[in-house]
């Protein structure tokens, strides 16, 4: 019976995942008669806006679409032809003497729209002079690489309780944190439009159904014929291949933001500016991991994992149900791995390479910590996370990917189990 509802909800996200462009076309012919509209609002904390700044937009090959003038209460809108990527420009000649553009916002912004679609664009201006002292600069840095290495653990614990119960490393996995984005763009943006919070609850029950389905229905009939780990990992690439290619073909290759929250005004707290929703990202997730470090020491389910983790065909002597538990770690996995996608959509925007982009990361944190073992992925995903926002006080941005890598060779070469792994004699 389980089998069966396994089954039953990879289907169910087949249909989704085929429904996403069917409601998103829809959705576009319906409100096609709709403007399509660029427009922000240019303030200063909650009680001070900026009226008779000049804000311009071209499309991408430069030629002007249109020319907005701020009002009294700093808002600004102007109407492009349709979907598109455009160029909104704020002339800072306009702004008011000692007033100027924060540190790391460019004059000249991108911004996707969809058709018939509002697209909010944010201009972080402050008093501030642009040489921030190196301290504050630290400070925020250290913020934002807390909240990566989060987003990477969120997803990476999901890869490392599959590879500790199965020895599976799933190179399919930066497609469920794809998949999680998708699905909750499709709930937010495209379908009812259901809060962000809603949308979130809802991918991760579809990214657990999903996770379910794959193993139920694939990898489990794949290991009864006794197909080997070489093998298994094959099947992995190809489905990462094939999901990206779905994904891209049914949700289309422009980054699209979900609707909610993506304007908010910065939070100062002492030499950190932070939005609320980026606070918010950081409780959450922590919150949810230490439900799933409490789950996995404190619950039946957590011991029997354990237990499969060591040693499965002991375990199932034992009288553990071996296929109940990787199901559900599955489940699990893939559930905690769309809701990394949610939050890593919402820092960012929502496109078919999303996950792909972390996946190196993933791995890097996972293999850090040490195969198999839940807080190693933790604590090396954290690692990871801060060392590559860390780095960009003193490299290009461009560069900052090398750093957490070339840490996890160093580490590799010292300690080839990770962090938290345990030394094991082969051959």
């Amino acid at each position: 019976m389980r089998r069966w509802v396994a089954l039953a909800g990879f289907v169910l996200c087949l249909v989704l995942a085929w429904a996403v462009p069917g409601a998103a076309q829809s959705g576009g012919d319906a409100e096609s008669t709709e403007q399509t509209v660029v427009e922000g609002t240019l303030r200063l904390g909650f009680d001070q806006f900026f009226s008779g700044i000049k804000i311009t937009v071209a499309d991408e090959a430069g030629a002007r679409v249109g020319q907005a003038i701020t009002d009294a209460d700093g808002r600004w809108s102007v109407e492009v032809p349709g979907a598109g990527t455009y160029l909104v420009t704020l002339d800072e000649a306009s702004l008011p003497d000692g007033v100027s553009l924060r540190e790391g916002y460019e004059s000249t912004t991108p911004v996707t729209v969809a058709q018939g679609a509002s697209r909010a664009v944010v201009f972080a201006v402050g008093e501030a002079p642009k040489g921030t002292p190196f301290g504050e600069r630290a400070a925020q840095t250290v913020f934002n690489g807390l909240k990566f290495g989060l987003i990477i653990a969120m997803s990476a614990i999901g890869l490392s309780l599959i590879y500790g119960t199965t020895g599976l490393v799933n190179f399919a996995h930066g497609e469920l944190v794809t998949f999680g984005a998708v699905i909750a763009w499709f709930f937010n943006s495209s379908w009812g439009g259901l809060n962000l919070i809603v949308a979130a609850i809802l991918t991760m029950v579809v990214c657990g159904m999903l996770g379910a389905g794959l193993e139920t229905g694939l990898f489990r009939p794949m290991r009864r014929r006794r197909l080997g780990i070489f093998q298994l990992v094959v099947v992995t690439i190809g489905l990462s291949l094939l999901g990206r290619q779905l994904i891209q073909l049914f949700f289309g290759a422009e980054p699209l933001p979900y609707s909610d929250y993506q304007v908010q005004e910065r939070w100062e707290f002492g030499p950190w500016a932070v939005t609320p929703r980026e606070l918010i990202t950081v409780v959450v997730i922590f919150a949810v991991l230490v439900a799933v470090g409490l789950m996995l020491h404190g619950t039946r389910f957590g011991k029997a994992t354990r237990a499969v983790s060591d040693n499965a065909s002991l375990a199932e002597a034992s009288g553990i149900n071996v296929n109940r538990i990787v199901v559900m770690v599955w489940a699990i996995g893939a559930a905690l791995a769309g809701l990394g996608g949610v939050f890593q959509g919402l820092d960012t925007d929502i496109d078919p390479f999303l996950g792909f982009q972390l996946l190196l990361l993933i791995f890097a944190g996972v293999e850090l910590g040490g195969l198999g073992t839940a807080f190693g992925a933790l604590a090396g995903s954290l690692i990871i996370g801060m060392s590559t926002e860390v780095s960009t006080l003193w490299i290009s941005p461009e560069l900052k990917f090398v750093v957490p890598l070339a840490a996890l060779i160093l580490v590799l070469l010292l300690r080839p189990q990770g962090l938290f792994g345990i030394k094991a004699r082969v051959g």
